[in-house]
């Protein structure tokens, strides 16, 4: 039997301590959220529905979305042990400078939609966490003000080649003149990818005040006060340019643009150039061999064209091709700190996260995207530890195994004696 007795006021009083209540909300929010999906839970709570799902969705059945999240998870990591790593080194070099953690922030449009701090936030906190931020083309601040937000940090640009020529190349010239050290020039929007998330909720750009928005709108009061009483949402680096946002957007996908735009930008660009949207090793190289810095393999986050070759799994092929020769960045689906883990094991030389970035920023602006940044910062810290690695230098191919879930299937010997359909 357990010898019983009254516990003693000094022991009791050591075990009755009480957290003091956080009267802030936004950070005690913030402070129960331990991953980016428990990011994507409170934006989810806090942001109306046609916003949310712009945000969340992708095209058709969003097949290629979830293939790459799941292409993450199917990893399996093999840790070195009795190799301490105490003290593990995040930083790298990327494009000729440093950047404090192996990604940076993919560019995203629209994205004062989802919160009215928008990019100002992204580019804040980008600039205080030594990563770069990158500026959509559809971007709700204007160039010149994320260079104010960010003004000692690393500013990229992506660039989409609208129909009329003329507009893109004024935002190059801007974009060069702010300081922007690299380029992204977008190479997978031909059209655009059909998001039946946002059919389905009569989404618009702006936002049109329905009975059904109305609806979705009353548990979140907060979202659509900010809304109304902050400046209109626009395509900032293209107010000056005419016509609707509507015209702006479709003007924006251009079926036409070729490796001739491409060399245009290149002359035009006195930076880094990079190509996002490398879907296959034959373009990868073709790119390498037309100079260009880096490539950025991507099939847009799931949100062009469904059924996409997931970018992860491409990711081992095109470095063996051309690894050696360029700066090979891989971004879609990251969750998590290890998926960046991942990939640098795998050769890859950086990251971009996208939607990580934007459920923190619903959740609670800057703050919130600096709680995305700590939570993959602590993930890939410890990752690292785990495998015992203490910089991204030593972490290598032998690290990960893609466990294969999807795998092609082979012709049969009566397809491959077929002749080819002419």
């Amino acid at each position: 039997m357990v010898k019983r007795q009254l516990p003693k006021p000094a022991e009791l009083a050591e075990l009755m301590k009480f957290k003091k209540p956080e009267l802030n909300g936004r950070k005690r929010r913030l402070d129960k959220a331990l991953t980016i999906y428990d990011l994507r839970k409170i934006a989810k709570r806090r942001t109306p529905a046609a916003a949310f799902d712009y945000t969340d969705g992708a095209a058709e059945a969003e097949l290629s979305l979830t293939r790459a999240r799941q292409a993450f998870e199917d990893v399996e990591f093999h840790p070195d042990i009795l190799r301490p790593a105490p003290d593990v080194n995040t930083s790298t070099t990327i494009l000729g400078d440093t950047s404090a953690l192996p990604f940076g922030i993919a560019p995203t449009g629209f994205t004062r939609l989802m919160h009215t701090e928008g990019e100002i936030a992204g580019a804040g906190g980008a600039g205080a966490a030594g990563i770069p931020f990158t500026l959509s083309t559809l971007g709700t601040s204007s160039i010149e003000d994320v260079k104010a937000a960010n003004p000692h940090g690393r500013n990229w640009f992506q660039l989409y080649v609208m129909r009329q020529r003329e507009i893109s190349y004024g935002l190059v010239e801007r974009a060069a003149r702010a300081g922007f050290d690299t380029l992204m020039f977008t190479v997978d929007t031909p059209v655009a990818g059909y998001r039946m998330r946002d059919k389905r909720n009569g989404f618009s750009i702006p936002p049109q005040l329905t009975p059904g928005t109305i609806i979705n709108a009353l548990p979140r009061p907060w979202w659509w006060i900010d809304f109304l009483t902050t400046p209109t949402l626009e395509f900032a680096s293209l107010s000056s340019t005419g016509g609707t946002v509507g015209d702006l957007l479709n003007s924006a996908m251009d079926p036409t643009i070729s490796y001739d735009d491409l060399k245009v930008i290149r002359e035009m660009w006195p930076g880094k150039l990079l190509v996002k949207g490398v879907q296959n090793v034959p373009d990868a190289v073709r790119l390498i061999d037309q100079g260009v810095d880096g490539i950025i393999l991507s099939n847009h986050g799931g949100r062009q064209l469904d059924r996409a070759p997931i970018p992860f799994h491409l990711l081992p092929q095109v470095v063996r091709e051309v690894g050696r020769d360029a700066t090979v960045m891989v971004d879609t689906g990251i969750m998590n700190g290890a998926d960046i883990v991942a990939s640098i094991a795998l050769g890859a030389k950086f990251t971009l996260v996208g939607r990580a970035y934007l459920y923190g920023l619903m959740a609670g602006g800057r703050e919130g995207v600096d709680k995305t940044i700590a939570i993959l910062r602590s993930e890939i810290e410890r990752t690292m530890a785990l495998l015992g690695v203490s910089t991204l230098d030593e972490l290598e191919p032998r690290h990960v195994t893609q466990l294969a879930r999807l795998v092609p299937v082979a012709p049969s010997v009566a397809q491959a004696a077929l002749p080819l359909a002419r």
